[in-house]
């Protein structure tokens, strides 16, 4: 029944999805030159992405037949003992590698597919109404999303339903069986994420150089060749590179999680205190709130609109879309907590974890507002940058790392937080175990609003796209006003979704070390002695050392950045009263500068 309701709730994240994709694709597609670019843009990324995805299966391919040929023959069956034979185990690892590498290109695919077809709508959307051309814009970046979200769900789903019906295997030991799905799509993503992220900086690298820099045309200049490569590099970086990245984090999380509820429900039964739902309660719990999440994120998504279009900034509508998303996922998280963490023996325990799934919600809302602080235009760090520009590129460069490194610890601090208040919330609960999965419900309360943020990412290659679309199709300056507001959104929702991403993914490293261990600890049949990762104090630990590198380093740089600012303009103003030449500051034989100088060093006279 469980496994049933997760199923339904992933087909209907794919039929939202469906249904997002139609109502994007009935929107017009504008002008002829409008149509022109876009083509190019449609031509360029899906032939990138049938190139990337052909070597991707020709890979995956290979290291399938590797697998099976070391867990079939190499690996001895009898260390382990769910399954008849070490045959048995490699078949199913084997398919399930397969099926996550499948899931994972074909999510990728599609998303990209309806993005680079959002582009021309949102443009087109532009000319007369800027709520429209946002909600175009989010709604064919919600596809990307919800087929990200639901197919994760729905792999591991089907996989877990498929080994039940298969038999011989106790639902314990399911999750270790189809443990590969999350291989295939870590697979996936590596060169996904790689190859898409090195297409994209390059174009958008040289494009710029050249045309900004060298030449000093506008942005998207039609004069510029390099401009529908950068347009190309977003759609199969940020979009499909993003999607498959935050697949592989779903996918990975969803089984961590399932490993770590059978070994608390076993253990709970162990020491008299079993959950009412039973082990495969427990189990499905990771999945059924995350399939929750889909819903959450679909109403917010549907939400997001502008009531005033001249005054309301667009980064407001999408947060707002975002806030109802959250209570509706915390709601969500309560139920099903209610539903399934219920112990008679230790009644408030649930609670407990209701909590923890708080923390994990709470940690990306935090996450994303960090990544808004460091990105966004109207926020000191931007500004800074800005400032330090004035002085030269070399001032800029500096501020610019210093802020990148600056960035870095209140991502770390917030993690450290919700790994260890998860960890003790689980703790206080009373359960065997329950630390450990106190930060795996952490972990699922995290990603639970991955549709909503995925779709924001995805939200931005649209916008940027749009906004080149206008500009090379030399529409009214007023139309690519609209255009670069939503395009200085999608920015900052860029930069707030790889934010989202590395942090999903140092909670998802913590909660692979905790099933890692869990699992050697059981084939060795005692407790593992050494540092161990998988103690919640150790890698928060950790984390926050390497953190305070970045944090000191960057106080540094920035010192260095703002010392140089003031010579600099300093300089200028003693400079500006000296007599030029042709440009050519002239020093006059008798040139003594406003200072007092501590020895009396001449100076070389000007030639």
């Amino acid at each position: 029944m469980l496994i049933s309701l997760v199923i339904a709730f992933s087909i209907f994240g794919l039929v939202v999805a469906a249904y997002l994709a139609k109502w994007v694709m009935k929107h017009s597609t504008g002008s002829e030159a409008m149509q022109r670019i876009s083509n190019a843009i449609k031509e360029g990324a899906e032939a990138f992405l049938r190139r990337q995805n052909r070597t991707i299966i020709m890979l995956a391919i290979l290291f399938a037949a590797l697998l099976f040929v070391g867990y079939g023959f190499i690996r001895s069956h009898r260390t382990f003992d769910p399954v008849e034979s070490s045959l048995s185990l490699a078949s199913w690892i084997t398919v399930s590698f397969v099926f996550g590498a499948l899931c994972s290109v074909f999510a990728g695919y599609v998303g990209m597919w309806v993005s680079i077809r959002s582009n021309i709508r949102t443009a087109h959307a532009a000319l007369s109404s800027l709520n429209d051309a946002l909600r175009i814009a989010l709604r064919g970046g919600a596809v990307s999303g919800l087929l990200v979200v639901a197919m994760s769900l729905l792999g591991v789903a089907g996989l877990f339903a498929l080994v039940s019906a298969a038999g011989g295997v106790e639902p314990a030991k399911i999750p270790l069986l189809i443990v590969g799905y999350g291989f295939g799509a870590s697979f996936v993503a590596l060169f996904a994420q790689l190859g898409g992220g090195i297409y994209t900086k390059a174009a958008d690298v040289g494009a710029d150089l050249v045309g900004k820099v060298e030449a000093g045309i506008p942005e998207d200049d039609p004069r510029n060749p390099a401009v529908i490569a950068d347009l190309v590099g977003d759609n199969v970086g940020d979009c499909a590179g993003r999607g498959a990245d935050l697949f592989e984090s779903t996918a990975a999380e969803n089984i961590g999680a399932m490993i770590l509820g059978a070994s608390l429900a076993a253990a709970s039964e162990k020491a008299s205190m079993g959950f009412s739902a039973g082990i495969i309660g427990v189990m499905m719990f990771p999945l059924i709130a995350r399939a929750f999440g889909i819903v959450a994120s679909v109403i917010g998504i549907m939400s997001v609109k502008m009531d005033k279009e001249e005054k309301m900034d667009p980064m407001e509508a999408l947060n707002r879309g975002y806030y109802v998303a959250v209570a509706l996922a915390m709601l969500a998280f309560g139920g099903a907590s209610r539903w399934l963490l219920n112990s008679p023996a230790a009644p408030d325990a649930w609670w407990h974890f209701f909590l923890c799934g708080i923390l994990g919600v709470l940690a990306s809302v935090a996450f994303v507002y960090i990544t808004q602080y460091y990105t966004e235009y109207k926020f000191s760090p931007v500004q800074t940058i800005a400032e330090a520009s004035k002085t030269g590129p070399a001032t800029n460069i500096i501020a610019g790392i210093g802020v990148g490194f600056e960035c870095v610890w209140m991502p770390v601090l917030t993690m450290g937080i919700a790994l260890l208040g998860s960890y003790y919330l689980g703790l206080s609960s009373g359960l065997p175990h329950a630390g450990l999965f106190g930060t795996a419900v952490a972990t699922m309360g995290m990603l639970a609003t991955a549709a909503y943020i995925l779709a924001m990412d995805t939200f931005g290659p649209i916008t940027d796209n749009a906004g080149g679309i206008v500009e090379m199709s030399e529409q009214p300056e007023d139309v690519r006003k609209k255009t670069d507001r939503l395009d200085a959104v999608g920015n900052t929702t860029k930069a707030l979704t790889k934010g989202y991403a590395i942090g999903s993914a140092g909670l998802a490293a913590f909660l692979l070390f905790q099933a890692y261990m869990d699992e050697v600890a059981q084939y060795a049949g005692t407790e593992m002695h050494g540092v161990n990762l998988a103690n919640p104090v150790v890698f928060v630990g950790g984390l926050l050392g390497a953190g305070l590198i970045f944090l000191f380093s960057s106080m540094a740089i920035r010192a260095v950045g703002s010392a140089a600012q003031s010579i600099i303009e300093e300089v200028r103003r003693q400079y500006a009263k000296l007599p030029r030449v042709n440009d050519i500051i002239q020093f006059p034989k008798e040139f003594k500068p406003d200072y007092e100088p501590v020895a009396q060093i001449p100076l070389r006279q000007n030639q």
